[in-house]
């Protein structure tokens, strides 16, 4: 009799292949690839490398009939040009593509109709768990009608706080840019940012001005400037805290599109950055901090992280071990020629 192999075996591997080859039955095979039941390690390496050695590929359908799962998740964005869906789609897939899931996304451009119809899609589809972000970090509310479907809220929480939600933590970015303005000597800094009735704007500039109270500061111009997410804004903005405080000496910029404004505007009026003046960004987005001269020094926002924690909760979670709250990632300092 001639042993099975990647090279004699005639047509598509089957289960009872691989557990021929691995010297198990056909169901600590099975158990073994859906990583359920308990078994020794080197038992389930033997089932992998003959999986991998057959190049057996398993059958959705019937692993779908078998486990009553669809191997799918859908993730549901508001952010329809992509700039913070799609680091954390990225990072969803990391670790949702380890165990076989495939991702589907869904852009519901803010329109509730739109939502409803993909949820009715996804809900036909039985995906197994939802994840939902978008383009701010104003709580949103939650899906409506989906209980039995493990569902994760990242970057924009849910305002249900039994609702699971990841998050990037405002305070520790804000933290983070304050920290190192003040460690290179600036004591004179201008926080310039994005509409009033966004939650990133407000929060990022209440924590500013805590932490300068901290170390017995205030605002250069002693007021947070509030306006637009454009480099036409921090152009503007700019050029009118330097009429109002002229010994400004850093600008601490609520995104990375109002940074680039401020340093073009600095730098068309003679302004030596960072000798004169430092700038500091939010949210390192490469497009703007990399284009921007001198390069941005920015806070980092870890999408790619808070798609990848969604996604290790949502698994907890369709195993039946869900943990309800808000999650907060840490930002990190991407420090540039800027300051």
């Amino acid at each position: 009799m001639t042993a099975v192999s990647g090279s004699s075996q005639v047509g598509r591997a089957k289960l009872a292949d691989v557990a021929k080859l691995a010297g198990v039955s056909v169901g600590t095979a099975s158990k073994a690839l859906s990583g359920s039941g308990r078994m020794r390690p080197e038992t389930r390496q033997r089932v992998l490398a003959a999986v991998e050695t057959l190049d057996f590929r398993p059958n959705q359908h019937a692993q779908s009939l078998h486990t009553g799962r669809s191997w799918t998740v859908g993730l549901m964005t508001t952010d329809g040009i992509g700039r913070f869906s799609t680091p954390v789609l990225l990072g969803a897939e990391d670790a949702l593509g380890a165990g076989k899931i495939s991702v589907l996304l869904c852009d519901t451009r803010g329109d509730t109709i739109r939502e409803q119809h993909h949820l009715r899609n996804l809900m036909d589809r039985r995906v197994d768990g939802i994840i939902v972000t978008g383009r701010r970090t104003d709580p949103r509310p939650p899906l409506t009608g989906i209980e039995p479907i493990p569902t994760v809220y990242a970057l924009s929480p849910s305002t249900d706080p039994d609702d699971m939600s990841v998050v990037s933590d405002d305070r520790s970015g804000a933290q983070l840019a304050v920290e190192h303005l003040l460690a290179t000597g600036r004591t004179r800094i201008a926080h310039v940012t994005g509409p009033a009735h966004h939650a990133a704007a407000r929060d990022r500039a209440q924590h500013t001005v805590d932490l300068l109270e901290r170390s017995s500061l205030e605002l250069s111009t002693g007021r947070v400037h509030f306006g637009e997410w454009s480099e036409a804004w921090g152009r503007r903005a700019a050029d009118a805290v330097l009429r109002t405080a002229p010994d400004t000496d850093a600008f601490f910029c609520g995104n990375d599109q109002i940074a680039r404004g401020v340093a073009d505007s600095l730098r068309e009026t003679g302004v030596d950055v960072p000798g004169r003046v430092a700038v500091v960004g939010y949210d390192n987005w490469d497009v703007m901090a990399l284009a921007c001269r001198p390069p941005l020094t920015t806070i980092d926002t870890a999408l790619a992280e808070i798609g990848r924690q969604a996604a290790l909760r949502l698994l907890d979670a369709i195993g039946g071990k869900p943990e309800p709250g808000v999650r907060s990632v840490p930002c990190r300092l991407v420090v540039r020629e800027s300051s």
